[in-house]
């Protein structure tokens, strides 16, 4: 009860938060989000309510689930093509920089060096949902986003290994570089063939029903949305990365998804609307636990953190160690390998909930004062590379315009198109009756319609049966059905003049078609 009451609360705050970025377009709703979090830690009766992180239920049931999405939005031939880029970013790049790292923390702090790993090994994964927050309204290459997203897809591996092989070398007094190489192997491997392997078995189950007359739309979504707890217990069961797999699976389903997507349209549509609610929630839901995560750790260390500011160097140190790793490795092996390209490569590093959830799977692990020390020190490295870019890149890139200006552009497309619907309503030969619903429903696609019009809409429906019976009628469906082909047909016109993007087409045409699938699917009526 305790955990479905802290999950309510977290889920009201992202709905709450996503709501409040609305009005504050200029900021990224990631940052809301973080800062409705910090406020339902403040708040004593919501914090109170809240559980403490627990490492287990974030891993299983919102961080699986979010990077099988993300591996799901990634076409596997992208993979192959950047196999070496991968392994360059995820791998090389990530142990370079925690040996180098390590090393100096060191010697200029005189910190044990297994602590020091745990430390850097920590750091070690970024977070593609975390950059994509801080890059928000600034136009940056496609080329670098995907690099930066392949990166924080696989290196969450490395860096649990990494931290893996630190815990062994503070526990046991010795690195044994061998067996942890064959350990790196073996999660690496192995998360790539169960992921692949236990994603191909169900895909297979599923497209079996879905080509026969036994298909059973229910059964399939929860079938699909169970798919990635299932694949991360079955790897950890076995030994291997449950992150490699899952992320794995993701990318083995996107090409399911692309090649399957007519044999059961209601069941691809809804499958698609399952996967942009769920990752909009998630990505939410995890900057909403960091805030009240970082409020927490604040205030219960706040004694700690003013006594000596130990904690504060080496946090500072590790994250500007990281930054030029990242900076001169991005010289010689990303991209077009320029100076402007390696600075944005380096700040692209973001580090976010990943790195929280690995610093609280060491608490039983650690001694009580090592874990206050690096739980802050991470506290440190995570909001530095938020805050970081954030500043620069609004320095060094330039605003994305057209994303500032399409929901004005989108409003105006409507407007118009709506226009020319409502006149050919009119020319059209309806009862009274038919012709009112009609152009109020048309009226409803700009959100032109007032509070007290859809009242009154809302009595009538309810308290009138002839009413219900006529605005269902074949007259109304028929002139729907016609001023959503003029609809259409006035997009079409504009497109093929080429005087608005076709993206924008695209996008209002698609609303239109569905909602003339309301008006015709018998499976769509509500009434």
């Amino acid at each position: 009860m305790e955990l479905l009451i802290s999950s309510f609360v977290i889920i009201v705050a992202v709905a709450l938060s996503n709501i409040a970025a609305r009005y504050v377009p200029k900021i990224s709703s990631t940052y809301i989000n973080l800062v409705v979090g910090i406020i339902v830690g403040l708040i004593p009766m919501t914090n109170h309510l809240v559980l403490a992180f627990n490492n287990d239920i974030f891993m299983i049931f919102v961080l699986a689930p979010l990077l099988f999405l993300e591996g799901q939005a990634t076409p596997l031939l992208i993979i192959r093509k950047k196999v070496k880029n991968i392994v360059g970013t995820a791998v090389i790049l990530a142990v370079i920089s925690a040996a180098i790292v390590t090393v100096a923390i060191n010697q200029w702090f005189g910190l044990l060096i297994s602590i020091a790993l745990i430390i850097v090994a920590i750091s070690t994964p970024t977070d593609a949902t975390a950059f994509d927050s801080v890059v928000s309204g600034r136009k940056i290459s496609q080329s670098l986003r995907k690099t930066l997203k392949m990166e924080s897809l696989f290196n969450d591996a490395t860096g649990i290994i990494l931290l893996q092989a630190a815990i062994l070398w503070l526990s046991t007094g010795y690195l044994s570089f061998w067996t942890n190489m064959r350990e790196f192997l073996i999660e690496l491997v192995g998360g790539l063939i169960i992921g692949a392997v236990l994603a191909i078995l169900l895909i297979t189950f599923r497209q079996y029903f879905l080509r026969s007359t036994n298909n059973v739309i229910s059964s399939q979504t929860l079938i699909y949305i169970l798919t990635p707890f299932c694949i991360y217990f079955v790897a950890e069961e076995l030994g291997v990365s449950g992150i490699i797999a899952v992320v794995t699976a993701g990318l083995v389903h996107n090409s399911e998804a692309n090649r399957s997507r007519f044999s059961s349209p209601r069941q691809m549509h809804l499958g698609i609307q399952v996967n942009n609610f769920a990752g909009e929630v998630l990505n939410s839901f995890v900057f909403v636990v960091l805030g009240i995560s970082l409020e927490r750790i604040f205030f219960s260390h706040y004694s700690a953190m003013t006594n000596s500011l130990q904690w504060l160097a080496v946090g500072v140190l590790v994250y500007l160690l990281l930054l030029l790793c990242r900076y001169v490795y991005a010289r010689f092996f990303v991209t077009d390998k320029k100076r402007r390209t390696a600075i944005l490569f380096a700040l692209g590093g973001v580090h976010g909930t990943v790195t929280l959830a690995m610093t609280f799977s060491i608490a039983n692990e650690i001694s009580s004062a090592n874990f206050n020390f690096i739980l802050i020190v991470e506290t440190v490295v995570i909001i530095l590379s938020m805050l970081v870019p954030t500043i620069a890149f609004k320095l060094i890139l330039p605003r994305d315009l057209e994303a500032e200006n399409k929901p004005t552009e989108l409003l105006r497309l409507r407007r118009e198109m709506v226009k020319v619907g409502i006149e050919r309503v009119k020319e059209m030969e309806l009862s009274p009756e038919v012709q009112a619903s009609v152009i109020y429903d048309l009226r409803d696609q700009v959100q032109k319609n007032t509070m007290n019009s859809f009242f009154q809409q809302w009595k009538s429906m309810g308290s009138n049966k002839d009413v219900l019976t006529g605005l269902q009628s074949v007259e109304q469906r028929r002139a729907l059905m016609q001023v959503f082909n003029v609809e259409r047909q006035y997009l079409y016109d504009l497109a093929k003049q080429h005087l608005v993007s076709s993206e924008y087409v695209y996008e209002i045409y698609s609303e239109i078609l569905l909602s003339e699938s309301l008006v015709l699917d018998p499976r769509n009526q509500m009434i």
